[in-house]
């Protein structure tokens, strides 16, 4: 249920309200709007009065909220919200790009391609420490060691680090040590995950499953923020199709869609929506044009080599070319490109 007071309320009203309402063991979430003030209720409003509300002095209009997340929902927190990490914002007209390879797989690797694409206008550093595969006999990730090559990566160059979290018992490791957390996709539903995560202080990049819709996709939001945790971006990697050319099919039409639902920025993966390199620019203009916040793209200094995804992964000269390009479509969708 939403509440909205009207405009020039004054504090001691709402506050009185609000009181009202956590004595029906309701949580409030206060948004303080340009010119008004809206209260969100969370939990059982099935037995609140909409008429007692509506007599309310102070209370411009009720309205019962229909979806069943809250905390996401726009219509609770009209006003975009902006993630920051770091020195990078990402929402609210902030536009923020991450890259590095799939996998972390040497000091000299990881170092390497974090001056590159620093060098290029990233924001943020990527890596994966820990990899979920479809098979158990492919390349896993160096685990703890690859985390503490990705520290050295940003000791190096002063880029956030962003890396995949695949276990509640890691939580307290990148608690200390991960600037944005990633759930991927094949976790997006991993419920426990997500609800530890939701105690953590570091803002969340949370991935769309495999074959997600929108809502499932927010609802797996509304755990961690119901944990706590309200610093979550929201990325599309592409879903499963019927189409067999591409690994997976970008939806953009996710991005306005998400946008129109909730206030949480939205990222786009280019390089995991097509899993070909030369698709990438293309599907990056996209999600730039249909309104997205960020991009999160591979880039490894020897694709051919890589030990994981290296078909998809740019070289370093071709996303410096990119960056070019995206940096002129930040410009033309009103936004401002942060390096």
């Amino acid at each position: 249920m939403v509440v909205v007071m009207k405009p020039g309320t004054q504090q001691r009203d709402i506050e009185a309200l609000v009181a009202k309402f956590k004595e029906m063991d309701l949580d409030v979430g206060v948004t303080n709007g340009v010119g008004c003030t809206i209260l969100g209720l969370v939990g059982d409003t099935t037995a609140v009065d909409m008429d007692k509300i509506s007599i309310n002095p102070h209370v411009e209009r009720v309205m019962r909220v229909q979806e069943p997340y809250k905390k996401a929902n726009r219509k609770f927190h009209p006003e975009d919200t902006v993630v920051a990490v770091g020195k990078a914002k990402i929402g609210g007209g902030s536009f923020s790009v991450v890259a590095g390879p799939c996998s972390v797989e040497s000091q000299a690797q990881i170092i390497a391609v974090a001056e590159d694409v620093k060098r290029s206008g990233a924001a943020l550093l990527r890596g994966g420490a820990f990899k979920p595969r479809t098979s158990p006999y492919s390349f896993q990730g160096m685990g703890l060691e690859g985390l503490e090559l990705l520290l050295e990566a940003k000791a190096a160059t002063g880029l956030p680090i962003v890396t995949e979290i695949m276990s509640p018992r890691y939580v307290e490791v990148f608690e200390e040590k991960v600037d944005l957390v990633q759930i991927g996709a094949r976790n997006m539903q991993n419920f426990d995950l997500l609800k530890e995560v939701g105690k953590m202080s570091k803002p969340v990049l949370l991935k769309r499953g495999l074959s997600s819709s929108y809502e499932e996709w927010i609802m797996s939001a509304e755990y961690i923020m119901a944990g706590g945790n309200e610093n979550v971006i929201l990325c599309e990697r592409g879903i499963r199709t019927f189409e067999t050319y591409t690994r997976n099919t970008l939806d953009v039409s996710a991005i306005p869609a998400i946008k129109k639902m909730s206030h949480l920025p939205v990222i786009v993966d280019p390089s995991h929506s097509a899993g070909m390199y030369w698709m990438v620019e293309p599907l990056a203009m996209a999600a730039i044009a249909a309104g997205a916040d960020g991009l999160i793209i591979e880039v490894h200094n020897d694709p051919p080599h890589a030990k994981c995804d290296g078909q998809q992964s740019l070289t370093p000269e071709n996303f410096g070319r990119l960056m070019g390009k995206v940096g002129a479509m930040v410009d033309l969708m009103g936004k401002t490109l942060v390096k």
